[in-house]
């Protein structure tokens, strides 16, 4: 029976873990960044995949770096058939993704070459795209670069944010990998080398990214903010203090006033001023010290706070 070594971190490869199992392929070990602390506690916890490969009775390898050969010793020696990545989060050596006999294999969430990195479903709604998918691909040293095995692309709808698209995406990668899988055991898969002219990059989302610049479109602002939602979150400021901005929607008001203006407080939304003439309204939003809430929530009990005519900077 092929042996397999499954490598990743987040919820995104939760799914694809859990199919190898049902499936019956012989996962012998998984792969997966450290404990971490998290929250503002700084509990110590494992990551999605290790309780995953818990409950599946799974041997659990967490090494803190693995990007030389002596790093890898552990999985090497593993000796494995096949190794199967899904958002791990770190750079592997050449001598670990070239041992296997039939190689190791990426389920990389974007439609290669475009969007190589570690933030291709964040990059690819900020950029506005239309659609995005999931490639499955062979892992050389170069970062997402190696040949195409197979591809499916999904639409990306204003409804949608970086949230739903993981989830969606996370399935897609699931049932495609599901598919090409025996093709790439039995050695009858396809390999499509990529068109190097044709790549983007998609690189770790920074705090400058996360910053709302008014004076760009409207539309551009809510893509920013869906892009980043529900997590690093897209933020502002107003008195030099950090204002987050969780939800935006597209509104018909029009201005001629600084971008960041406030143009007009709702119901249900902050209005604000961008680039071009336009405007866009704040609807869910985490004051400094403050829970998120929603904008009519919050217009309620802090009425005074933020006036027509104040600007975000």
């Amino acid at each position: 029976m092929t042996k397999i070594v499954f490598m990743g971190t987040p919820h995104f490869s939760v799914p694809i873990l859990s199919m190898l199992k049902e499936e019956g392929y012989d996962v012998v070990a998984v792969v997966t960044q450290p404990d971490r602390p998290v929250g503002r506690k700084r509990v110590l916890t494992p990551p999605p995949v290790k309780e995953e490969a818990v409950r599946l009775g799974i041997p659990v390898i967490q090494p803190e770096r693995l990007r030389t050969k002596e790093e890898a010793e552990e999985v090497m020696a593993l000796e494995a058939d096949l190794i199967v990545t899904a958002a791990f989060g770190q750079i592997l050596p050449k001598e670990l993704l070239e041992q296997p006999r039939l190689g190791s294999v990426n389920v990389h969430a974007s439609l290669l070459p475009k969007y190589r990195g570690g933030a291709p479903i964040h990059q690819a709604i900020i950029d506005g795209e239309k659609e995005t998918g999931v490639t499955i691909m062979y892992m050389v040293e170069q970062l997402d670069a190696g040949d195409i095995i197979a591809q499916r692309a999904i639409p990306i709808t204003d409804e949608d944010d970086t949230g739903t698209m993981f989830e969606r995406l996370s399935i897609v990668g699931r049932d495609l990998l599901k598919e090409t899988l025996p093709s790439i055991i039995d050695g009858t898969n396809e390999r499509v080398p990529q068109r190097e002219e044709e790549a983007t990059f998609a690189s770790n989302i920074t705090r400058e990214q996360e910053r709302i610049d008014w004076t760009r479109s409207a539309r551009d602002v809510f893509n920013q903010v869906r892009g980043l939602h529900p997590w690093p979150v897209a933020y502002t400021t107003f008195d030099q203090e950090r204002v987050k901005v969780w939800e935006t929607a597209l509104h018909e008001m029009t201005g001629d006033e600084t971008p960041g203006t406030i143009l007009a407080i709702e119901d249900d939304r902050i209005v604000v001023q961008t680039g071009e003439g336009e405007s866009i309204g704040i609807t869910v939003i985490q004051p400094p010290g403050k829970k998120k809430m929603d904008a009519e929530q919050f217009i309620r009990g802090n009425g005074d706070k933020w006036k027509k005519g104040d600007r975000f900077e």
